[in-house]
């Protein structure tokens, strides 16, 4: 008999009869690979959609002028650990839990975890808010903020971060609901967000009406406005009985915190190290020069357009691995896990080919100037044909934390963000500093991610935790 993941295995009475539920069943039944690409489309339109309001917002604050970009700017990375540490870390612990005991038909659990991914959500979004009230002057002026620059970003931050607390909320709700195999809700509040945001920005920031003109502290007050809104709705929905998970009182447990962090902390250690990565190498670039920067940016921004379309599958391979190992279906689990790999890996890799031979489709959007174009067009030559092992690694991780088994994805991203950071530093120092050196420590870097990533497989990493 498969052994069940603890999050079922203390509550042997609710399990006895898991409860028919035609998502569920499809689920650990269905064709694996329409199946992940049905479960993938909704939450790749929300990321698409997402990036249109970042893009639609970034517009209207330019028209403000240079200093309310400048502001902006600085509290973008700060606004950036909060969605991934949400969506994707902390988010993906909450999916997870929630899949397997779905899987085993634990609906006790289940309802518990989304309650408890709620407490989560209050806790960590005050202390975004407060960190930003209390940290913010000085981590701003601490990146360079002055004047005027650190008075739009004072603003700005100021009315974003209140909003924290219903973004933690409608973060949780959605992961919870990911988990249980309903992508759809989350989309469908997406997409009405985005709809209502792209016009509601501008009226706050400029004025429309009998709206006053609140310049770049609009902004912040539409994002704030949105998570509020959409949090109402989505709690509404939870407690309706129509959603196959339920708001309802249950007794806190430690056991159920524990089940999410085992795989929330290292997988939002993880999206933190992402980050890092850019932010060093950056640096490291930055010693070649104005010209290799710029082209450096304009490269690697490619990255940028592809991890939402991964995350999107990548989500879907771990609601679909978190179900059937909670049902004890592991040699399903593990097929649905290599059928989301190859295809995240081949997705990428077409793309990366393409641009590694003719670059120009990818920079001619971005600049004329050969001496920026020629280093980056290098860059992309050695770089984008590896952009495959990017995906077998992506997809990977978020395969194993389906499974409950966060350590792994862990060790692939540390040895990634080492070798690329240290390899790229080095070649700066020691070799010419050229963009060139760089990309090939890049290349390098993601090659021993998708070799740990790959020999995780062949351990057995997709199993009950």
């Amino acid at each position: 008999m498969s052994k069940l993941p603890p999050v079922v295995a203390q509550q042997p009475a609710a399990t006895a009869s898991p409860p028919t539920n035609s998502a569920r069943e499809r689920l650990l039944t269905g064709p694996i690979l329409s199946t992940l690409l049905l479960l993938a489309w909704p939450t790749v339109a929300v990321l698409l959609a997402q990036t249109a309001v970042t893009m639609a917002e970034a517009y209207y604050v330019g028209l403000l002028g240079t200093a309310a970009l400048a502001g902006v700017a600085l509290v973008f990375p700060f606004y950036m650990l909060m969605v991934t540490m949400s969506g994707g870390g902390i988010g993906s612990g909450v999916a997870s839990a929630v899949a397997r005991a779905f899987g085993a038909g634990n609906e006790h659990d289940a309802d518990s975890l989304l309650m408890h991914s709620i407490i989560l959500a209050v806790f960590i979004g005050l202390a975004f808010t407060v960190a930003a009230l209390l940290l913010g002057p000085f981590l701003y002026h601490a990146m360079g903020g002055r004047s005027e620059a650190l008075d739009a970003a004072l603003k700005y931050s100021n009315y974003l971060f209140l909003g924290a607390v219903p973004m933690w909320i409608v973060n949780m709700i959605t992961a919870s609901l990911r988990g249980s195999g309903n992508v759809k809700i989350p989309a469908l509040i997406t997409l009405i967000g985005a709809i209502i945001l792209i016009p509601a920005s501008p009226a706050l920031i400029f004025g429309f009406g009998p709206i006053p003109a609140m310049g770049i502290a609009g902004a912040g007050t539409a994002f704030a406005i949105f998570y509020v809104t959409a949090a109402f709705f989505l709690v509404h929905y939870m407690m309706s009985g129509k959603s196959n998970l339920t708001i309802r009182k249950v007794a806190f447990e430690w056991r159920l915190i524990r089940e999410i962090l085992k795989v929330g902390l290292p997988a939002a250690l993880s999206t933190v190290m992402t980050n890092l990565i850019v932010i060093l190498i950056t640096g490291a670039v930055g010693l070649a020069g104005t010209d290799a920067l710029a082209a450096f940016g304009i490269a690697s921004r490619l990255d940028y357009v592809m991890i939402p379309l991964l995350f999107g599958l990548s989500a879907a391979v771990l609601t679909m691995v978190g179900i059937n190992i909670g049902a004890g279906n592991t040699e399903r689990a593990r097929k649905i896990a290599w059928t989301g790999i190859l295809v995240g890996t081949a997705f990428v890799g077409v793309i990366g080919l393409i641009v590694a031979v003719f670059p120009m489709l990818w920079l001619q959007f971005f600049s004329t100037d050969p001496a920026v174009l020629e280093p980056a067009k290098t860059y992309l030559h050695i770089v984008a044909p590896f952009y495959a092992a990017l995906g077998f690694g992506f997809v990977f991780g978020f395969a194993a934390q389906g499974a409950g088994h966060a350590g792994a994805p862990f060790i692939a991203m540390t040895t990634r963000m080492l070798l690329a950071t240290s390899l790229s530093w080095l070649a700066a120092w020691y070799l010419e500093p050229q963009l060139s050196n760089i990309a090939i420590a890049t290349a390098f870097s993601l090659v021993a991610y998708a070799l740990i990533s790959y020999f995780a497989m062949l351990k057995g990493v997709i199993r009950a935790s």
